[in-house]
């Protein structure tokens, strides 16, 4: 199969035959042979009825439905355990995304060998106080951090190497950051491609102003995670060790000062009570580098979902 489409989706009933139309239309012209698979993210409207349609129409049409609001990493994950697809397109539900790049993602990863080809909306129809500026800080600071040159970290429409999307676990709110996810799973052949932003059609944004906290607390868990989740005693046993020393010089300094030059009591000196804090935060930092490394070795995996429905798919 050439293609698999990943579309997770919340309240998206108008939307979607419309949609549809478009990713066959362009399938068709092309060739491709294709499967959409459609994740409805606990929908209050009649998403998966419409689904359900377009699922009997066509048996490329498949379906999975949440049995509440898992969120969009929780979709996408899902999406990507069912891919089948050579290369892997994700895209949004909102038509704000063009079915007519497919083609020329498509080949960017089956000719030019990329992993992952990011699309980059240079032109956004979006607000600008409330979306365009806070999108460009985030973007900024994930490229600092991850040290990708991408524009648009956000971006829904992605093309991936199937491998890729087999190889990499989205949870949480990841999906903002999933070329870091890659690149951290040790595929480097990530580009961008600019991309045509569209106006939304139907309904409105299911992204309130907590998804800007959000997303730089998930910034701050991934590169945390991706460094040091299989080795969590190498973050903490550090910053434990030299805090640790740094009590122990202070005190060892205090005790060589009281032998030798001062009369008066080692515990009435500030710096005395400082070494010993330093010598206490340094144990509890340890501690707790050796308990998360033992949390490592146990856990079970996070991505645990309670799914109501499948169509199309093996349950």
């Amino acid at each position: 199969m050439d293609l698999s489409f990943v579309i997770s989706l919340l309240n998206e009933e108008e939307s979607l035959p419309e949609l549809y139309d478009r990713i066959v239309k362009v399938c068709k012209e092309n060739n491709f042979s294709y499967e959409i698979i459609m994740i409805d993210d606990g929908s209050k409207d009649n998403s998966w009825s419409v689904i359900e349609d377009l699922s009997e129409k066509d048996e490329q049409v498949k379906g999975i439905k949440f049995k509440k609001n898992y969120g969009k990493s929780a979709a996408i994950f899902e999406g990507f355990a069912a891919a089948e697809g050579n290369v892997v397109i994700t895209m949004d539900a909102d038509l704000q995304d063009n079915p007519e790049e497919i083609p020329e993602l498509y080949k960017m990863i089956t000719d030019e060998n990329f992993d992952l080809v990011s699309g980059w909306k240079k032109k956004r129809y979006d607000p600008i106080l409330s979306k365009n500026l806070p999108s460009k800080f985030f973007n900024f600071t994930a490229r600092t951090v991850s040290g990708l040159k991408l524009h648009d970290f956000n971006c829904g429409l992605k093309a991936y190497r199937n491998n890729v999307v087999k190889s990499i676990e989205v949870y949480g709110e990841m999906h903002r950051y999933i070329p870091i996810l890659v690149k951290q799973a040790g595929f480097t052949k990530i580009t961008e491609k600019i991309v045509k932003h569209q106006e939304r059609k139907y309904g409105k944004s299911k992204f309130g102003p907590e998804r800007f906290i959000n997303g730089f607390l998930d910034l701050l868990s991934i590169t945390f995670i991706t460094r040091f989740a299989k080795r969590p005693m190498h973050f903490f046993g550090t910053l434990g060790s030299f805090s640790f020393f740094i009590g122990f010089m202070i005190l060892i300094y205090l005790s060589i000062a009281k032998i030798f030059w001062q009369e008066y009591a080692m515990t009435q000196r500030p710096l005395f009570f400082l070494g010993l804090l330093a010598i206490v935060f340094g144990t509890q930092l340890f501690m707790t580098g050796l308990l998360a490394d033992l949390v490592s070795r146990t856990s079970q995996d996070r991505n645990k979902y309670i799914v109501d429905k499948k169509l199309n798919l093996p349950d």
